[in-house]
């Protein structure tokens, strides 16, 4: 993956699906959800236990098929043997999907062609909440 499409896929994003957000402040995904909104994404919170509540202000839905409306990016904070059915799920739900995003330490080849073959731009192994401010500022 290069700075370039990184620096592309998190201008182009406006919406994101974050699977597997955490009401635990602790939670990496927790700020990492909380970085994204204070940059200006509308992000929706992912989680089946915390569904119907409100996560920094953002409604929890159950799944991505729960969402109303198009997502541009899924940000998967879960375990690497999860992510082929949300990648699935995801490529099911939402036609138009630009791109998957798999955190630090997620990592699946095999799902991430699944989307490749699709036409969505895969980032494995990366926190956009890095990322940003490196490549944007």
């Amino acid at each position: 993956m290069t700075d370039q499409l990184m620096t592309l896929i998190l201008q182009r994003t406006r919406r994101i699906a974050l699977v597997g957000a955490s009401a635990n402040p602790a939670r990496p995904s927790h700020g990492v959800m909380r970085f994204l909104l204070n940059a200006g994404y509308d992000v929706v919170p992912v989680n089946p236990g915390l569904a119907g509540q409100t996560l920094l202000g953002q409604k929890v839905a159950a799944s991505l098929a729960d969402i109303d409306g198009d997502i541009d990016m899924i940000d998967i904070f879960r375990r690497p043997e999860h992510v082929p059915a949300i990648v699935d799920e995801a490529l099911a739900t939402f036609p138009d999907l630009q791109t998957i995003w798999m955190q630090i330490g997620v990592v699946h080849d095999e799902a991430a062609e699944v989307a490749r073959a699709r036409g969505v731009d895969v980032v494995m192994d990366r926190c956009p909440a890095i990322e940003r401010p490196r490549l944007i500022g």
